[in-house]
């Protein structure tokens, strides 16, 4: 079962996971609308996808505010008719020791990584309702999985979204299905909003030792958007090799 003409909403859709995910789904058919803060790097993605064929709408979005994540869905609704995915993927990571008081840097993966998340579900959820169908992926991290000291609060805040997805699986009923796809390590620029220079490095080091490319996660999500309708993919964990 494939994508073709799927209308696909995708957060955080300039850099990373987000990127690469909108190319691979536009080149298996996909009509993307995408969203993120900045503007240039987004508008270049849109003209990639246009280039090579594809469909394609993008608006600035900060997941931040809902009634952004209200308009990149009704851009969706109203350009192409309707949305079938919706897959939240902004997310941002700066971490830090407790003992370092980074209460600005909690605060802010508070409001992207966790109510970005619900503020694409708000947005979303009753156009599935209308259309008795849909598909959400939320983009979580391993970084919940296995706790480990400097990512307290960034792990705090993927272990939140992974118990609202899964929370959200078991109310959706037979025609909507809800996705949790897991990252580890991969090459995306999420180490550079970290405020520690000591740990924004070693996380450098270690994601050139192992880091997985974001096509890899990209191609998660794709295996979960084509399985058949009464086929639910409901977690995925995709980790470079060197770390399983």
């Amino acid at each position: 079962m494939g994508i073709e003409n799927a209308a696909v909403v995708i957060t955080g859709a300039s850099s990373g996971i987000g990127r690469a995910t909108a190319s691979l789904l536009a080149e298996h058919g996909a009509t993307t609308v995408l969203g993120a803060r900045r503007e240039e790097p987004l508008a270049m993605v849109a003209d990639e996808i246009a280039a090579a064929g594809g469909s394609v709408a993008y608006r600035v979005t900060d997941v931040t505010r809902r009634q952004d994540l209200q308009a990149l869905v009704e851009l969706a609704c109203h350009q192409f008719g309707r949305i079938d995915v919706l897959i939240n993927n902004a997310g941002i990571g700066p971490i830090s020791r407790f003992d370092a008081l980074k209460v600005d840097d909690w605060d802010a993966m508070i409001d992207v990584d966790i109510k970005g998340v619900l503020h694409g579900i708000a947005a979303a959820l009753p156009v599935f309702q209308r259309q008795n169908t849909g598909h959400i992926v939320d983009i979580v991290s391993t970084a919940g999985l296995a706790i480990v000291p400097t990512m307290g609060v960034y792990g705090a805040t993927k272990n939140a979204a992974r118990t609202i997805t899964e929370a959200l699986r078991q109310e959706a009923g037979p025609h909507l299905r809800v996705t949790e796809v897991s990252p580890s390590f991969v090459a995306t620029d999420l180490a550079d909003p970290m405020t520690d220079p000591v740990i924004r490095n070693a996380i450098r080091a270690q994601a050139a030792e192992v880091a997985i490319t974001p096509d890899a996660v990209a191609r998660a999500v794709l295996f979960a958007l084509e399985r058949p309708r009464d086929v639910h993919i409901g977690s995925m964990v995709v980790r470079p090799t060197a770390q399983s």
